[in-house]
Order: structure tokens, then C-alpha cells, then sequence
């Protein structure tokens, strides 16, 4: 796991009518927050530097593409349905 860290971030989300959620802003551990300019990619895989398992956004910001990962809460119930989280090199 090549020194990186997982680390959980705010964001932002739309959900489109067929139930589709889509992340528009991230919140930096810092309090910087980034627009995403695009979602290139959604689908479910494992998160290979910090491990973890969820569903791995392909997007682009700022013109950089990189990767954003909802995982998803093990509960059935409740209103954390999940957090969001970056590997962060280390």
C-alpha cells in the first residue's frame, strides 16, 4: 500500500431521478473545497493503496483525473447510508 492514507472527506451530491448519485464538490480535510468538473466513471472496486472496498468514482478536477470512493455503511437502517474517503499519498 504504497504510503498512502485513506482519508474521509465532505461531499457535496446530486442524485439524478434514476437514483444515480453523483458527487459535485468535495471538501478538503483543510476546508478547501474542489468543484468536480466531471464524472468520468462509476463502478464498484476496491480501493488498491489504502484497501477498503466501495464504489470507486472516476472524475475530473481542475483538469486532473483522480478517484473518489463512496463507501458504503454496513447498516440497513439509520441515515448514514456511507462516507466518502481519497487515498492520499502518505
Amino acid at each position: 500500500m504504497e504510503n498512502s492514507k485513506k482519508v474521509y472527506v465532505s461531499v457535496d451530491a446530486t442524485f439524478r431521478d434514476d437514483g444515480t448519485m453523483l458527487p459535485r464538490e468535495i471538501t478538503w480535510e483543510d476546508g478547501r473545497k474542489y468543484q468536480i468538473d466531471r464524472v468520468l466513471d462509476i463502478r464498484q472496486a476496491a480501493a488498491m493503496k489504502v484497501g477498503g472496498q466501495g464504489d470507486r468514482y472516476t472524475i475530473r478536477v481542475k483538469g486532473k483525473e483522480t478517484c473518489l470512493f463512496f463507501e458504503r455503511s454496513t447498516k440497513l437502517s439509520g441515515n448514514v447510508i456511507g462516507r466518502w474517503f481519497v487515498e492520499k499519498r502518505g
